[in-house]
């Protein structure tokens, strides 16, 4: 790799501004459409607080079980949602550097304890051709974030789809996060962080290309 190489660091909220609406529209339409039983949900959460010990009648618990319905129907949307798709519009460009966007929010469920976890993922690509816009990366992740998820399936998923769907030269997938599992249940360590990667092509072959993205990622931080 290029010792010159530059860093593309954007924030996900700021690229693609020109197809946010368009794309909002059509998440609004996915999501009065949503396949998600509520009101299955909503039997199951009040058969939960009679469970243990609560009065599902009472005032403050009487709209609960339909909030709680909503709520999973919002933090589990991403299992009626394909990510591919919003890798499949690119751009034909001769670059072959590295390309990254660090810091990318995101909020999951772990699907042992169904309590969240949540951090940031930094997602490096080399191009091979082809190159996406930046939001693209970001869709991904809050696509595969927003279903049941382990962190280590996480990574790897969101790895793979680069993979496939760009045919990259080298992928690289850092998640950080932290586990309410871990903070706030069972052994109870605030502050905990769960670091995991996937390094794909050049990144795992090559350990100078893969020392640089961890570079980029990690090398300006105090």
């Amino acid at each position: 790799m290029a010792r010159n190489s530059r860093k593309l660091d954007e924030r996900p909220e700021a690229a693609d501004l020109g197809s946010l609406a368009g794309e909002e529209d059509a998440d609004r339409s996915a999501q009065n459409a949503s396949p998600v039983d509520e009101a299955r949900i909503a039997r199951a959460v009040r058969e939960i607080l009679a469970a243990v010990g609560e009065d599902p009648d009472r005032e403050g618990l009487l709209e609960t079980p339909a909030r709680v319905a909503r709520m999973y129907a919002e933090l589990f949307g991403g299992l009626h949602e394909d990510p591919r798709v919003h890798l499949r519009k690119f751009f034909a460009e001769k670059y072959d550097e590295v390309v990254l966007v660090r810091d990318i929010s995101f909020n999951s469920m772990c699907e042992h304890h169904m309590l969240p976890f949540m951090g940031r993922a930094h997602i490096g690509y080399v191009p091979n051709g082809r190159v996406i816009g930046l939001s693209k990366l970001a869709r991904v992740v809050e696509t595969v974030a927003r279903r049941p998820q382990v962190q280590e399936r996480m990574t790897e998923t969101i790895a793979h789809l680069l993979v496939d769907e760009l045919d990259a030269k080298g992928v690289a997938v850092v998640i950080e996060a932290t586990h309410t599992c871990m903070t706030i249940r069972g052994i109870r360590k605030p502050g905990s962080l769960c670091v995991t990667s996937a390094m794909k092509g050049i990144f795992r072959s090559n350990l100078s290309s893969r020392s640089e993205v961890m570079n980029l990622i990690y090398g300006g931080r105090q």
